[in-house]
């Protein structure tokens, strides 16, 4: 086995590591607004299928 390799417990932690940043930057993600762009763009969708 190479010694750079990283061992089982190593890739543990690296992969914990992983998981706890996505888990943040999703958290951030769900805090965010909702563009007004997009606000308005539902509403131009949400106006048409009314309107069939």
């Amino acid at each position: 086995m190479y010694s750079d390799m990283p061992d089982e417990k190593s890739k543990a932690s690296i992969r914990e590591q992983i998981n706890e940043n996505l888990k943040r930057v999703y958290e951030e993600a769900l805090q965010e607004e909702v563009p007004d762009r997009f606000k308005d763009l539902l509403a131009q969708l949400k106006a048409k299928e009314g309107g069939k």
